[in-house]
């Protein structure tokens, strides 16, 4: 029994170490809530980080521009917008955390 719990223990440090240096943006689209949610996650760190996100349409047109805060020890921010009468198409979502920029996108059909 104690040798189950030091493996479940190992493996979860191990994801826990691979993932700390990982940010990444991910988005949904949720049709029957008619939302779109997209994600930022980073690393967990003890200072309010600082960030922008914006909702960049398939023709290049920005429709919304962001400031967002990431209180200290959150590891995650969301934002949505809502799905009736979006362009179709292929959209980005676009992150800037400090000099880095992280994008994702998603198709409105």
């Amino acid at each position: 029994m104690k040798f189950g719990y030091l493996v479940v223990l190992s493996c979860s440090i191990l994801l826990t170490a691979l993932s700390a240096d990982e940010k990444k943006v991910d988005c949904i689209i949720l049709e029957d809530e008619n939302s779109i949610i997209c994600k930022y996650s980073h690393a967990r760190i003890d200072t309010e980080q600082n960030i922008t996100v914006s909702w960049i349409e398939p023709d290049g047109t920005v429709t919304r521009k962001r400031d967002m805060v990431i209180p200290p020890f959150h590891g995650s921010v969301y934002d949505y917008r809502y799905f009736e009468g979006r362009t179709q198409g292929e959209w980005t979502f676009k992150v800037n955390h400090n000099e880095d920029e992280y994008t994702t996108s998603f198709t409105i059909e």
